[in-house]
C-alpha cells in the first residue's frame, strides 16, 4: 500500500464557475453548490458532480431549453431561490424577535416582583393594543410566548446566565469580601442571603448577589457556615483572597468559640497563611443599638402606649384624624415599629408636633396623659426628638449600595465629633442644635440643660465601643483616603517608598483631585503594587448588611401567603435578577439557543406562580 499523502478536497482550490448555472442549473450559496431546481446541496464543488446530478435528475425536463429561453429560466429559478431564502430569513428574524421579547418581558416581571402568570395578562394587553394600533402585526405579538411555565423557564435561563457570568468574574478577583444575613420567609423557612464584593486586577469593584439558600432544618453556626462555604465554593472563590465578612451581629454569627465568623476566619487564614481577616458587625445595626443606650424608657413607654391607644382602635383613629383635619394638619400619627430603624424618630417627631391635639383628644377619651404637665418629662421628650433625628440622619447616610467602607468611617467619625460639640454646648446651656429642646426650655423659662450632657457622654462612649474596628483599620483608611498627606515614617515598611514616590508625582496628584477614591488607584497600576493591594483590600470591604435587608424586602414581596408555593429555586432566580448590579443577562446569546414557541402549553412544572 502506497504511503504517499492523499490529496485533500480543500487543497484543490475549486471555484464555482458562472457557466455551470446555465449548463447544470446550479448556483453557489455560502460556498456550497445548490441546485436551482430541487435546492439539493452537492457535497464537493466539482463539475463532474454537478453534471451527474443534472443529467440524472433534471436533464429530461430542461435539456430542450436553449439560448435565451434557457437564460430566462435560469433567472427565474435564481429569483425563486432568493425569495425562498428571504422568507426563511425573515421568519427566523421574527422568531428570534419573539423569543427576545419573551426574555425581556420575563426579566421585567421578575424585577417588578410580579407573579409568573402576569405574562399571560401582559400578552392579552399587547394583543388588544395590536388589534387597534397595528392589526397587520398582530401575529408577531401572538408569537411571543408568555405562558406561566415559559416565564418561569425564561427567568431561570436569565438567572443561570448571571450565575455563569459571576463565576467568571469571581476567578478574576484579587480580593473579596462577603456579606451575609438570615431571615425567615412566609413559610417559616430560614433563608440565608449571601453577597460578594470583589476587586479584580484592574481595581474594578463588583458587588453582586450570590444566592439565597434555604435552611430547612436547624440554623446553628455550623449549619450557616456549611451553607455559606458550599455557596462560595460553587461560584469558585479563592479562599486565600478573602478580606472580611459582614454579618448582622447575631450570637450564632459572631460567637468567639464556634460562631460563623470564627469558622470563616479559620478557613481563610489556613488558606492565606495567617494574614489579617476582618469582621464587621453591620454598621446600621450597631448604630441602632447605640440609640438604645440613651435609656429614656420613661419617654418611650408613654409615647408608645398613647400611640397604640389612638391607632389600635378604629373609632379612636377615625376621630383623631377628624380632629387633625379640623386643625388643618396634613399628616397623622404612625405606629412605632421596633425593627424599623427610622421608626422611633418619626413617631417621636409626630408625637411632639401633635402634642396639643393628642393631649386634647386623650382628655376627651377620659385617658389624660399626665406627663404633659411635667416640665421635666416634656424636656426629656424634646431631647429625645432632637437626638433621634440626628441619629436618623446618620442612619440615612449609612444606607445605600456600592459604598466604600471609608465613607461609613467618615460618617461615624463626624458624628462622634458632633456628639462632643453638643455635649459642650448643652453643658453651657446652649441648645442651638436641639431645636425642640430649645423651644420647650424657652417656653418653660428653663436654662438648665446639664442633665442631658451625661446622655450624650454615654452615647459617645457607646459609639467608641461599638466601632472599635474602625480604630484598628484607621491607619489603612487614612492612607487610602489621603495618600498625599500621609507621613511615610508612620506607615508599614512595605509601602513607605511607594508613598514617597506617589507624593512626588505631580501628575497623579492632579488625578487624585479629579477622580474619586474608587477609581483613582486604577491610575497607579502597575507601578505601586503594595499601595494597590491595600486599595483592593479597602475597596472590597462590606461595612453593612444593608443589601441583605433589601433582598429580604424583595423576598417578602414575592413569597406571600398567596404565593407560598413558590419554590426555593424560583425565588432564588427572581432575587438574582432583582438584585443584580453590574451584571446584565446576555439575552442575545440565550435567544440563539431557542426557537419561537407559540403560547399554548398549560401544564405546570415546579409550581411556577
Amino acid at each position: 500500500m502506497s504511503l504517499s499523502k492523499k490529496r485533500k478536497v480543500d487543497t484543490e482550490c475549486r471555484v464555482f464557475q458562472e457557466k455551470w448555472s446555465s449548463s447544470y442549473l446550479f448556483t453557489e450559496v455560502n460556498g456550497k453548490p445548490v441546485c436551482l431546481v430541487c435546492s439539493q446541496h452537492v457535497s464537493v464543488l466539482k463539475e463532474y458532480n454537478l453534471r451527474r446530478h443534472y443529467e440524472t435528475q433534471h436533464a429530461d425536463k430542461y435539456d430542450n431549453l436553449k439560448g435565451k429561453q434557457r437564460s430566462e429560466k435560469v433567472k427565474e429559478l435564481l429569483a425563486g431561490l432568493k425569495k425562498q431564502q428571504s422568507v426563511f430569513t425573515h421568519s427566523r428574524e421574527i422568531g428570534d424577535a419573539a423569543v427576545k421579547a419573551s426574555y425581556l418581558i420575563a426579566n421585567e416581571i421578575a424585577v417588578a416582583s410580579k407573579p409568573f402568570s402576569e405574562g399571560e395578562f401582559v400578552k392579552t394587553c399587547m394583543l388588544t393594543a395590536a388589534e387597534i394600533v397595528c392589526p397587520e402585526k398582530r401575529q408577531a405579538f401572538e408569537n411571543i410566548s408568555l405562558t406561566r411555565n415559559t416565564v418561569a423557564h425564561r427567568i431561570s435561563d436569565l438567572s443561570e446566565d448571571l450565575d455563569s457570568q459571576l463565576k467568571r468574574k469571581v476567578k478574576s478577583f484579587i480580593a473579596f469580601s462577603v456579606a451575609i444575613d438570615e431571615s425567615t420567609d412566609i413559610t417559616d423557612v430560614a433563608q440565608l442571603a449571601i453577597f460578594i464584593r470583589g476587586v479584580d486586577d484592574t481595581l474594578t469593584v463588583t458587588e453582586e448577589f450570590v444566592e439565597l439558600v434555604p435552611m430547612t432544618d436547624t440554623t446553628t453556626a455550623a449549619d450557616i457556615f456549611n451553607t455559606l462555604e458550599g455557596a462560595l465554593d460553587r461560584v469558585g472563590v479563592d479562599w486565600s483572597r478573602a478580606v472580611s465578612v459582614a454579618t448582622d451581629g447575631a450570637p450564632s454569627m459572631i460567637g468567639k468559640k464556634a460562631g460563623v465568623v470564627t469558622k470563616f476566619r479559620g478557613k481563610v487564614q489556613t488558606a492565606n497563611g495567617g494574614r489579617d481577616f476582618w469582621t464587621f458587625h453591620c454598621i446600621l445595626h450597631q448604630e441602632a443599638l447605640c440609640c438604645k443606650s440613651l435609656k429614656m424608657d420613661n419617654v418611650m413607654k408613654v409615647v408608645v402606649q398613647t400611640v397604640n391607644f389612638i391607632r389600635s382602635r378604629g373609632l379612636n383613629h377615625r376621630q383623631f384624624d377628624n380632629l387633625l383635619r379640623d386643625k388643618d394638619h396634613n399628616y397623622g400619627l404612625p405606629y412605632h415599629t421596633e425593627v424599623r430603624w427610622l421608626s422611633r424618630g418619626i413617631v417621636l417627631r409626630r408625637f411632639f408636633d401633635l402634642r396639643e391635639e393628642i393631649e386634647q383628644f386623650m382628655k376627651q377619651k377620659g385617658r389624660p396623659v399626665l406627663e404633659f404637665k411635667s416640665k421635666e418629662w416634656m424636656q426629656d421628650l424634646a431631647f429625645m426628638v432632637d437626638v433621634t433625628e440626628h441619629l436618623n440622619n446618620l442612619n440615612t447616610m449609612l444606607q445605600g449600595r456600592n459604598k466604600v467602607v471609608t465613607q461609613y468611617y467618615d460618617s461615624v467619625c463626624a458624628f462622634k465629633l458632633k456628639l462632643s460639640l453638643w455635649e459642650t454646648q448643652l453643658a453651657g446651656g446652649d441648645a442651638a442644635h436641639f431645636p425642640c429642646l430649645k423651644n420647650v426650655c424657652d417656653t418653660q423659662h428653663v436654662a438648665d440643660m446639664k442633665r442631658f450632657k451625661d446622655k450624650l457622654i454615654g452615647l459617645l462612649r457607646e459609639f467608641e465601643q461599638r466601632f472599635q474596628i474602625f480604630g484598628e483599620l484607621e491607619k489603612d483608611f487614612k492612607v487610602f483616603c489621603s495618600p498625599f498627606t500621609a507621613n511615610a515614617s508612620d506607615l508599614p515598611v512595605n509601602i513607605q517608598l511607594e508613598i514617597i514616590d506617589l507624593q512626588c508625582d505631580s501628575d497623579l496628584k492632579g488625578k487624585f483631585a479629579a477622580a474619586g477614591l474608587d477609581t483613582f488607584y486604577q491610575y497607579l497600576l502597575p507601578g505601586y503594587p503594595n499601595l494597590t493591594a491595600l486599595a483592593a483590600k479597602v475597596l472590597c470591604m462590606f461595612g453593612t448588611t444593608y443589601i441583605c435587608e433589601q433582598v429580604f424586602s424583595v423576598m417578602s414581596i414575592n413569597k406571600t401567603k398567596l404565593r407560598s408555593r413558590l419554590t426555593h429555586k424560583h425565588l432564588n432566580d427572581i432575587l438574582k435578577l432583582a438584585a443584580t448590579q453590574a451584571l446584565t443577562p446576555d439575552i442575545d446569546a440565550l435567544v440563539k439557543a431557542k426557537r419561537c414557541q407559540v403560547s399554548g402549553a398549560k401544564t405546570t412544572v415546579g409550581n411556577p406562580t
